[in-house]
């Protein structure tokens, strides 16, 4: 086995076989149709920022590695904040950008970063773009949300110490629940009530929920969740970071993976949220029967406790009826402790080509751990489930 790295930029310039023959369907994130779409809408282009600089490992014409990868020009829609960083590199007298970042463009959800081939040693292929990557010439590299067994890796691959920083964020894990009422029978009576309370109010004002999914997203129902979607953004004046020709083309190339949950008073839906499903190797919870990704989310009215049933308990509910096990429904939100979702640590990886600005970088992260751990102790004392006390 003779491992090259080749730089293949823009996924233009492969095919969907040739990526997707590596990656499979494990993680709907890290599949050609996502990535692609991103790229080809002008989401995630040079112009926008998103240098495409990904990288592929092959064995004589065989690709058995992927690694997706970015020059990146700023900091935005990353969602592991480095600002700081960058400017005092720049008030240094460095150029802190472009950087070298393997992430998924705007999407803080865990998994793997790189995919490869089954039959390929892991070691070889992560030593190799290990390699690759400190002779890019660009002088930070950063791993964004990755497994917890890919960061342990690529830390072993670099002779320079790589920072790591973590972060908390919240999953849902079944635990023999059954349904929905199994689930809230776990919880104190305190919170089962106020579940049961939000989901009443709801209902008495005439909201009703349906999932759809595959090709019963038709464009009608996809264009109505772009517009709610678009009002999370302007609300806060600002414009959103994706367009409805990068959601159709999601829609048309990967539907297998596409949850959309609508709430609708009368004929008219208003509001709606769209997951993912990942049911392969990396995209499956531990004991291997799949997790749903919750992704974008809008609404244009106004109801209390809304969000948490369109983003939240419509979820739980597609998770228990597909025997999904694992429900990450997107970063931050504190609120979800008391809806049943633990708190998980994520981690991300970062490689900085300067020995004194490494060392200060270090610390900060160091102190910012021992901060994350504090906290996540904290949440963990906050979950609703009953103890034996109750």
């Amino acid at each position: 086995m003779v491992l090259r790295v080749e730089n293949i930029g823009s996924l233009a310039n492969t095919s969907a076989a040739r990526w997707n023959g590596v990656v499979g369907d494990r993680y709907p994130f890290l599949r050609y149709e996502f990535l692609a779409a991103l790229e080809a809408c002008g989401c995630a282009d040079t112009a926008t920022g998103w240098e495409p600089d990904h990288l592929m490992v092959v064995d004589g014409e065989r690709a058995v590695a992927v690694l997706p990868r970015y020059a990146k020009h700023h900091s935005r829609g990353e969602y592991v904040f480095d600002w700081a960083w960058a400017d005092a590199w720049e008030r240094a007298g460095g150029d802190y950008y472009p950087k070298s970042l393997s992430a998924i463009p705007f999407t803080p959800a865990t998994g793997p970063r790189l995919a490869i081939a089954e039959d390929i040693d892991r070691r070889a292929v992560i030593a190799a773009l290990a390699a690759a990557i400190r002779e890019s010439g660009l002088q930070t590299w950063h791993l964004l949300f990755a497994d917890s067994d890919e960061v342990d890796d690529w830390q072993a691959a670099f002779d320079a110490p790589l920072m790591e920083r973590q972060a908390v964020q919240f999953a849902w894990q079944d635990d023999d629940f059954g349904d929905f009422e199994g689930f809230l029978a776990r919880m104190s009576s305190r919170k089962r009530k106020e579940i049961r309370r939000e989901r009443r109010k709801l209902a008495e004002q005439g909201f009703v929920f349906d999932r759809l999914t595959g090709p019963r997203i038709d464009d009608d129902a996809l264009a109505q969740f772009y517009r709610c979607y678009c009002m999370t953004y302007l609300e806060r004046g600002q414009r959103p970071y994706l367009s409805l020709e990068f959601f159709t083309r999601l829609r048309d190339g990967m539907a297998d993976a596409l949850v959309l949950v609508r709430a609708s008073v009368g004929e008219r839906a208003v509001a709606a949220a769209l997951c993912f499903e990942g049911r392969g190797l990396e995209g499956r919870s531990p004991d291997g029967n799949g997790t749903l990704y919750g992704r974008y989310w809008g609404s244009e009215v106004e109801a209390d406790f809304l969000h948490f049933e369109t983003c939240y308990y419509q979820g739980i509910e597609h998770c228990l009826e597909r025997g999904l096990t694992r429900f990450d429904p997107g970063t931050q939100g504190e609120h979800k402790l008391t809806r049943g979702f633990a708190p998980v640590i994520s981690r991300s990886l970062h490689y900085l080509d300067h020995p004194g600005f490494r060392d200060a970088v270090d610390e900060f992260c160091r102190e910012e751990r021992r901060h994350v751990q504090a906290y996540f102790e904290q949440c963990r004392l906050r979950l609703p489930f009953k103890t034996e006390v109750d």
